[in-house]
């Protein structure tokens, strides 16, 4: 008489079928989003209060302590990438272009900007900063992403900055006195000082947020477009331990870098 074979839940065989295009990469993104707080509650000091899961925050609270929230694609898209960037960082500069032409073949994914100029890169990344900042608010959204591509094709990155603000074409009195104003200056340090109280000092960075159930997950450096789809994989799925709002254990809190890692 033949063995028995086990049975499988049929959960557990819905599961196997599911395809699953996971490279390697997130394989260990995902091992470091399970061990990194472990290791911290092994090794934390007594009396250490255990890190608490942030409130929600709405867009419209955000919006009025950050400024306005530049997107790209559909505001009704479930998932948004959100685009934490320097624009003296090289690496933000090359792949700019390239998520954002990922991000027109994606119809359910908008990208949201989000300024982290490093001090590395002063004082032309703040300077930069304010000019796409204070174009957008003249302009709407397409000025603003028409300015970021203008300030990328004409930076020399690395803080060198562009050699000639003055020739931006959109430049008039207006601008200027917004530039110079602290309005600017205020929404851009308010966004740099949000993105380092969640951990986020590197750049470029995605946080990549599920719209429907308020997940998030931070990715460091340059995404590709399969790797993107395979963290929307994981973060659209129903099991919540695969999709913990979390800061990769690759993106440094300690110090600035634009590195991709």
């Amino acid at each position: 008489m033949a063995p028995k074979r086990p049975s499988i839940p049929i959960q557990v065989q819905a599961f196997r079928r599911r395809p699953r295009r996971w490279p390697r990469w997130h394989w260990a993104v995902a091992a470091g989003l399970v061990g990194v707080p472990l290791i911290w509650f092994m090794f934390r000091s007594p009396g250490e209060p255990a890190p608490q899961p942030a409130a929600p925050v709405s867009a419209a609270s955000i919006e009025q302590l950050t400024g306005p929230l530049w997107r790209l694609g559909s505001p009704e898209a479930r998932f948004s990438i959100i685009f934490y960037a320097d624009l003296e960082c090289p690496y933000c500069k090359s792949y700019s272009p390239q998520l954002r032409q990922w991000i027109d073949t994606h119809q359910d994914v908008s990208l949201q900007w989000h300024h982290l100029p490093l001090s590395i890169h002063e004082p032309a990344a703040s300077q930069e900063a304010r000019l796409v900042e204070c174009a957008g608010q003249a302009g709407g959204h397409e000025a603003f992403w028409a300015a970021v591509q203008w300030v990328y094709a004409h930076t020399r990155s690395d803080g060198q900055g562009v050699p000639n603000l003055e020739a931006f074409p959109g430049m008039s009195k207006a601008l200027k006195t917004c530039m110079s104003g602290e309005e600017s200056a205020r929404i851009v340090q308010a966004q740099a000082g949000e993105a380092t109280a969640s951990g986020i000092t590197a750049t470029p960075s995605l946080r990549l947020v599920d719209r429907t159930s308020g997940r998030s997950l931070v990715l460091p450096g340059p995404v590709p477009g399969d790797s993107l789809l395979s963290a929307i994989d994981m973060l659209a799925t129903n099991d919540p331990a695969e999709a913990k709002a979390t800061v990769s254990p690759d993106t440094p809190a300690s110090a600035e870098d634009d590195t991709p890692r």
